[in-house]
């Protein structure tokens, strides 16, 4: 079996999981993508882990440390939806977040056309160091991968 990834840490300043920003934290990425904000004891004593999915086998885990990571770029991780529909969905539910928090980021983006390859994506950003690659793969037909990754 190939190796997959499971987890992301990502350090924030000391602070920055208290409230009110950890019930930001919890109600923006379970409001836009369905996570859930579980408190845990893992690095620190005020460690968030935020889980993709019901096994927590997918998961962001959040720690306050004195010497964070430091991303002013586009440092970002991706996230592959099935569908542009899907794509357009998760945007449009990052505005509804923005109109409530002029925090919420965004950046979006025409098609981006690769030969046979075509991305449909748009970045958001909201009290974590890193950007959101939100994105959806269309290949033109006959041309796709001969693998692909599916959830059962």
């Amino acid at each position: 079996m190939p190796t997959r990834f499971n987890h992301m840490e990502l350090t924030l300043p000391a602070g920055s999981l208290e409230e009110p920003e950890r019930s930001a934290i919890t109600r923006f990425y379970g409001d836009v993508f369905g996570w859930r904000g579980l408190d845990v004891k893992l690095i620190g004593a005020n460690d968030l882990l935020l889980a993709v999915d019901e096994e927590v086998s997918q998961f962001i885990l959040l720690v306050e440390q004195e010497n964070p990571m430091h991303s002013p770029s586009f440092d970002h991780l991706g996230l592959l939806q099935e569908t542009r529909e899907e794509v357009d969905e998760l945007l449009e539910r990052c505005h509804k977040q923005r109109e409530l928090d002029e925090r919420v980021r965004i950046k979006e983006y025409t098609d981006l056309v690769q030969g046979d390859l075509t991305v449909h994506a748009f970045y958001v950003k909201y009290l974590l160091p890193i950007w959101l690659d939100v994105q959806v793969l269309s290949w033109k037909p006959g041309t796709g991968p001969t693998h692909r990754w599916s959830y059962s």
